[in-house]
């Protein structure tokens, strides 16, 4: 899969801008889309970024703008980005989702992603407080992909 030209980093940052209260930078994003292994998947309104190490992927962020939200974008970004890990050799697709972020962990479970593990204090709360994650696993190796 082409990599996303670093030109359009500004335009992912200003979409991850929009989605979290703590964005990634345009550098940040551009590092990490400039490792080995590292793999885009973008659309008009929203973008994932994952990571495929041997036979295993890591969903490192997914971003959708508020205004195209429950239309599909992050359903088809997760399925895109599954297939893209599983052409790059990967049987397994693991990420981290806080505890309270209700949405996605609703859309995960729609794709197939299954409850593997906790980790305890994980993200920073808008409170000050620590909120747990979740962590999510998904069987590349079935037949049927999100």
């Amino acid at each position: 899969m082409a990599q996303v030209p670093s030109a359009d980093m500004e335009r992912l940052a200003a979409i991850h801008a929009e989605a979290f209260a703590t964005p990634w930078s345009e550098a940040e994003l551009d590092a990490l889309a400039a490792q080995l292994g590292v793999l885009v998947v973008a659309e008009d309104d929203g973008f994932i970024m994952l990571r495929v190490v041997l036979d295993e992927a890591e969903i490192l962020t997914l971003a959708v703008r508020p205004a195209a939200r429950r239309r599909g974008v992050g359903a088809r970004l997760t399925g895109r980005g599954a297939l893209e890990a599983a052409r790059a050799g990967a049987r397994r697709m693991f990420l981290e989702v806080a505890e309270t972020n209700t949405a996605a962990l609703a859309l995960y479970g729609r794709a197939g992603f299954v409850p593997s593990g906790r980790r305890k204090g994980y993200y920073p709360s808008t409170d000050g407080g620590r909120v747990d994650a979740v962590v999510m696993s998904l069987d590349l190796s079935s037949p049927v992909l999100p």
